[in-house]
């Protein structure tokens, strides 16, 4: 007997998931996720270090790869979500799945059309993104164009994928969209390895693996979309009011929660004018901010979307409210200490990670001094993904817009400034000083609208941070040991120095935490 799909939810009671299990979920399929795409950058980095064939490929990577941030996770997931959670909890299955195949139909058809001519326009996007390259290293520049052409199909298939994901998220189907990128990180590792060898540019295998890692992802979710009843049959509906409403919350979000993405890329931009490497100390350093920013910042905040929309439709404003104060305090939670550990340690983790092949001591250096102005601003990264959703929950893109536009013009204020006296460390550290800024004004924003008010217990709160944060730092400052001593370890020496600081720094600093008081309990919301 074949399967049969699910029953819609709209025909039986919705399960009840605590907000801190969802997230652990989330975070633990994130986690493989990105540890996997450690490892990507370790056979990357082993394979190509941080020469000029890997500086071209990061920029026609990270091209895409932010369209895709910017559009599919970021200005249309924000949009389609709270429509979609309305529609789930006000209309039957059939409007539902009416909207999923109009939403479909009508982003495929630009997204064929923004996929053609950026494939057409890949030596203008190459040297907008890139001019150093354009007007100073006309190999690296060329090498670009070229993987670009291969890469940029990408942007296609991963929006196509947001959407499949955007749909289970929807229905507390959290695990498989956050497994998705999986898919991406295996195929990389794979073309690094096996597929080089076949091109006379070895660095061309990672484009091609790109390529071959969007259509998996997309192919991937399609079963559990089917068993949802909701496996789309794309049909135009630019003039379907759901789709209509989409597309007005939309325009403004490219500018709101993805500013964060702007600003690397300008980051990006400005560093190919700088010394040959720079591009590459940049995007290391960002990977490792990115790993808890990853895990546990988007996590919390894929689980809160959907939540905070059904409890505005429901008009539950103290629920919406104690939400949010929620997510904040597991950001305080996770991502303070994460980002004390990347100041200390960014030496040893670099060492750790990617010190091999033809990854040199410098690079090392020079990647870890970005890594701590990075490391400075994950906090605010992370409350940036939470607190954005405060707004687009209840479809008021206008506010989040105001505020990304200023904190990225501030942006590129410090860049320019910064970017003389400190090279790539400037870039890094501006985008941590914007970052700030934009998560100050969206907190304020939702404190002056009176939809978030602060909860008792905050004072103790940060009491115990502050405490069990002092003692992890004095932990690992005591054992971490000199750079010089890690770039002179071998690997096993590495992997066992690393396992030792890492599990011994989060066992003194839940230690401390419970000690003061701190149960599993007081996690749940």
């Amino acid at each position: 007997m074949s399967p049969q799909p699910d029953q819609p939810p709209q025909d039986k009671p919705p399960r009840s998931r605590s907000l801190l299990r969802s997230s652990a979920l989330v975070g633990m399929m994130t986690m493989l996720s990105r540890v996997l795409g450690l490892m990507r950058d370790v056979v990357v980095a082993n394979y190509f270090g941080a020469g000029s064939s890997a500086d071209a490929f990061f920029v026609a990577f990270k091209i895409p790869n932010f369209l895709r941030r910017l559009f599919a996770e970021g200005a249309f997931s924000q949009a389609f979500v709270p429509v979609l959670s309305e529609y789930r909890s006000l209309k039957d299955l059939a409007a539902v799945k009416q909207l999923v195949d109009r939403v479909a139909g009508s982003l495929g058809v630009v997204l064929v059309a923004v996929t053609a001519l950026g494939v057409l326009g890949a030596p203008v996007l190459a040297a907008i993104f890139a001019p150093g390259f354009y007007l100073h290293d006309p190999l690296r520049y060329g090498l670009a164009v070229d993987m670009l052409r291969y890469t940029f199909p990408y942007l296609l298939l991963i929006s196509l994928t947001a959407l499949a994901g955007s749909i289970l998220n929807s229905y507390e189907r959290f695990a498989v969209p956050a497994f998705t990128p999986v898919l991406l990180n295996l195929s990389l590792i794979g073309a690094a390895i096996w597929m080089q060898p076949l091109f006379e540019q070895p660095v061309m295998a990672l484009a091609f693996g790109v390529l071959i890692a969007g259509s998996v992802q997309l192919l991937f979710q399609m079963p559990f979309l089917w068993r949802l009843q909701l496996l789309p049959a794309p049909k135009l509906g630019f003039q379907d009011e759901g789709v209509k409403r989409i597309l007005k919350l939309m325009i403004p979000a490219l500018f709101g929660v993805s500013v964060s993405q702007i600003n690397l890329l300008l980051d990006t931009l400005l560093a190919s004018f700088l010394q040959t490497g720079s591009v590459s100390w940049l995007y290391y350093s960002d990977r490792l901010a990115e790993l808890p920013l990853g895990v546990f910042g988007i996590a919390i905040a894929t689980v809160i979307l959907p939540s905070l929309s059904r409890k505005h439709a429901e008009k539950s404003t103290e629920h919406f409210s104690r939400t949010l104060d929620w997510a904040m305090r597991m950001v305080l939670l996770i991502g303070l200490p994460a980002a004390m550990a990347l100041l200390v340690l960014a030496e040893p983790l670099l060492a750790t990670l990617f010190h091999y092949g033809e990854m040199t001591d410098h690079d090392v250096s020079m990647a870890a001094m970005s890594l701590r102005a990075y490391a400075c601003g994950l906090l605010a990264f992370m409350l940036i993904k939470v607190l954005a959703p405060g707004y687009y929950s209840r479809q008021d893109t206008k506010t989040p817009v105001k505020i990304g536009i200023y904190a990225m013009v501030v942006n590129m204020g410090l860049n320019l400034l910064l970017i003389w006296p400190l090279d790539h460390v400037g870039l890094a550290l501006a985008t941590t000083l914007s970052a700030f800024l934009n998560a100050g004004l969206l907190l304020r924003g939702l404190l002056k609208e009176g939809v978030f008010c602060w909860q008792s217990g905050w004072l103790r709160w940060l009491v115990r941070m502050a405490l069990a944060n002092t003692a992890m730092i004095a932990f690992l400052l005591l054992l971490a040991g000199t750079p010089e001593q890690w770039l002179g370890f071998t690997l096993w020496q590495r992997v066992t120095q690393m396992t030792i600081l890492v599990a011994g720094g989060g066992v003194i600093y839940l230690l401390v935490l419970a000690g003061m008081g701190m149960r599993l309990r007081h996690l749940r919301h």
